[in-house]
């Protein structure tokens, strides 16, 4: 939809026109449409319904203010706990070790909200019920607002009874991001309030502690019977791994528990297996020793005894090898100044052939002694090869011996590991028993409340203020869903999907006239708009020819088909006002014209145009009558000659304008809309129906006639809140509304 730019207020088609016989019984009549919402529609509906609106409202401030005034007062105390998914054990490592509660760090959220649901749950209510003696207590029982039971009714309902009003009286609020829990508990007694409260929160970490320490007693008591039967089993595989052993003359230094390179005590040698390794030792060593004096024995048979090494390093030797050299000098001493012959020189030569011969025995020796070491590691060597060599088969004889050996071993140090295992956790269990801190800590103790937190007067009364607006907006919804009435533009739209070419108010004075000759009068505004949207009509411009008809008689056709050949006349535009309606004809009386001849002499050829046309006090503007009322309209409408006349006056006028019949129980105008380029559909205001506009709408889509739009007449803005006299500029210009309708 567009707006005309001349007037703003007025509504006209965004395309050329509307063909109905392409349009559907549901995209006429907006059935299966999905509109926006329009806040001027809106509130046009609550100004039409204000009166019912507050009448509502008020009716339910009331209620909030009576309800309010007549209901008990209650107390709500309030009792803060911390909950922490971790708890601090009394003994542990440093003062206290932390445990962990919720398995995992991210799942902290649903372990609060599990403690949440402990909170509500029915198990603590009954505590609480237990530890205040609340079973059967006539005050507290009033104090909860009810009458106490009589003595007749059954424990077991008692204590329902009594568990229900505890859980439904109690309250758990936990924020987000937060482990500060809040219980509350309401009652008509502050001091009640209190001190169930409080109760909540002491039996909620009597409950928590209770429950860790009935789980660390099953723990024990699933330890202990695990202990008992590793002992059992321990000390029968200790029993089968020693008689197994001294059948097969097994002699194993075990340690008994121990480990090495993490295997079990399996891995401990024999007796045998031990002096096996011990001779391989030293039969290598021996092996050994007898190559190196081997060695030895060569190499003083390649060179003199004394350049051996050890030869060298004998004191003696070194001695000889001194007193040697010692006497040498002297002798060289003594051939300076003596003969060979001399007697010093004698002794000294003797001397030295003494040392030489001392020193050729003593090479002898350490030949000797060279060849001694070497036979004796060579014997050495045989002797320990043949004992390892005996040691090695009782070795792998007893090797398998130790198979089945090995496998009781095994099953022996498993078992030992096991019970060592399952010992210490029963140690700890029977240490940490009952120790550990709760989780859970009381902040702030409930105290009795100095002010009751119900009944709230601001917030009944805002919850009645939100009922009653949600009641009136239900209301207004139904009433305006159930009224067909076309009241307000906006109806022609949601109602009829139909393009709004136009609104004319309701005339002031008891004759339209009057109005229509002020060019400054609401109606000559509305008119003057409707002319502007006909103008922009269709593809082209203004149509030649137009059908203005209605549902039913005097909706303002007649006024609004006058209305519109006025105006264009005005504009300079050549028109011809046709009246069509040959069953009750009214344009000659409007105009003070003869109806002798007129629309009905020409279709029955007694007359021709020239004869039968008027001219009006407006220039530009002619006028045929209907004429003498025929006997069958129907025949004459629907005749060749209509097409013809049609055909002839288009040809000589700018616009031809038909003043027709209703729609409702006649076919002059269904006919007629089929032969012009556009119809004008009037609807008046307050009266028109959906229910006759549909079945009008239809019968026009029979004839697949071009709808240019609607018009809606005699509108009051008055009624309709004031809201559409200021948006289609009618109060512009003061006028007091008149009780007189236009007529048709």
């Amino acid at each position: 939809m567009a707006s005309h730019p001349a007037d703003p207020g007025i509504t006209i088609p965004s395309q050329a026109s509307v063909t109905l016989d392409h349009l559907g019984d549901e995209e006429i009549f907006g059935e299966g449409r999905k509109p926006g919402i329009d806040l001027r529609y809106v509130i046009a509906a609550i100004r039409a319904n204000l009166v019912v609106i507050v009448a509502i409202i008020a009716v339910a401030l009331a209620l909030g203010l009576v309800t309010t005034l007549l209901d008990t007062k209650r107390y709500t105390a309030n009792a803060s706990v911390q909950i922490n998914d971790q708890s601090q054990r009394v003994l542990g490592d440093a003062g206290g070790t932390a445990e962990e509660l919720t398995g995992n760090g991210w799942d902290t959220d649903r372990f609060l909200q599990t403690q949440v649901d402990v909170l509500k749950s029915r198990a603590l209510a009954m505590r609480v019920m237990q530890k205040l003696h609340l079973q059967g207590n006539a005050r507290f029982y009033e104090q909860m607002g009810i009458q106490p039971p009589s003595a007749n009714v059954g424990e077991v309902a008692l204590r329902e009874l009594t568990i229900g009003l505890l859980r439904g009286n109690m309250q758990v609020r936990l924020p987000r991001n937060s482990r500060i829990t809040t219980i509350s508990f309401e009652s008509t007694d502050p001091a009640m309030s209190a001190q169930v409260a409080n109760a909540f929160a002491e039996e909620f970490i009597q409950a928590s502690l209770q429950q860790r320490y009935d789980s660390s007693s099953y723990a024990r008591n699933f330890v202990a019977g695990q202990l008992d039967d590793a002992k059992a089993k321990l000390e029968a595989s200790e029993r089968n791994l020693n008689t197994y052993a001294r059948q097969a003359g097994l002699i194993r230094a075990r340690d008994v528990g121990s480990s090495k390179d993490g295997e079990s005590g399996t891995g401990a040698s024999s007796v045998t297996t031990a002096s096996l390794l011990q001779l391989n030792a030293a039969a290598s060593q021996a092996h050994a020793n007898r190559i190196a004096a081997e060695a030895k024995l060569r190499a003083l048979g390649s060179k003199s005894p004394l350049a051996d090494r050890d030869a060298l390093s004998n004191p003696a030797v070194q001695q000889l090898f001194t007193q040697r050299a010692e006497v040498e000098a002297k002798l060289q001493d003594e051939l300076t100044r003596h003969l060979d012959g001399h007697p010093t020189v004698r002794q000294l030569k003797a001397q030295l052939d003494a040392i030489d011969r001392q020193l050729n025995l003593a090479a002898q020796n350490v030949r000797s002694a060279a060849r001694a070491e070497y036979e004796a590691a060579v014997t050495t060597e045989r002797q320990l090869q043949a004992q390892v060599n005996a040691l090695k088969s009782d070795t792998l004889a007893e090797q398998d011996r130790s198979v089945q050996y090995n496998l009781l071993a095994r099953e022996a140090d498993t078992n030992r590991a096991l019970y060592d295992g399952l010992l210490q956790r029963y140690k700890e269990l029977n240490a940490t028993a009952g120790i550990s801190a709760s989780n859970i800590a009381i902040i702030d103790r409930a105290e009795p409340p100095s002010a009751p937190s119900s009944p709230n007067l601001m917030k009944n009364l805002a919850i009645a203020l939100l009922a009653g607006l949600g009641l009136a907006a239900i209301t207004t919804f139904l009433r305006n869903q159930f009224d067909d009435t076309v009241r307000v533009p906006e109806d022609v739209e949601h109602k009829l999907e139909l393009p709004l070419l136009g609104v004319i108010p309701r005339a002031r004075e008891a004759d339209p006239d009057v109005e229509l000759a002020d060019p400054k009068s609401p109606v000559s505004e509305g008119y003057n708009s409707l002319r502007g949207s006909l103008l922009y009509s269709t593809s082209h411009g203004l149509p030649k020819s137009m059908l203005v008809t209605s549902s039913q008689p005097s909706e303002g056709k007649t006024t609004t088909s006058f209305a519109i050949a006025q105006g264009l006349a005005r504009m300079g535009r050549s028109v011809l006002l046709i009246d069509v309606d040959l069953r009750r004809p009214s344009l000659h009386r409007r105009l003070s014209l003869d109806n002798e001849k007129g629309m009905s002499t020409l279709l029955t050829l007694q007359d021709n145009i020239e004869h039968v046309v008027h001219k009006s006090a407006q220039d530009g503007l002619d006028v045929i009558t209907s004429g003498p009322i025929p006997p069958s309209p129907t025949e004459l409408i629907a005749s060749t000659r209509m097409e013809e006349l049609i055909e002839e006056l288009t040809a000589r006028y700018d616009v031809v304008i038909f003043d027709s019949p209703p729609i409702l129980g006649l076919a002059d105008a269904p006919l007629m809309s089929a032969l012009v380029d556009g119809v004008v559909f009037i609807i008046e205001s307050e009266r028109a129906r959906r229910g006759s506009l549909k079945a009008s709408l239809r019968r026009l889509r029979t004839m697949r006639p071009m709808l240019l739009g609607a018009v809606l007449t005699m509108f009051d803005p008055s009624k309709a809140g004031h809201r559409y006299s200021e948006y289609y500029g009618y109060e512009y210009y003061t006028y007091t509304p008149s009780s007189e309708k236009l007529k048709g």
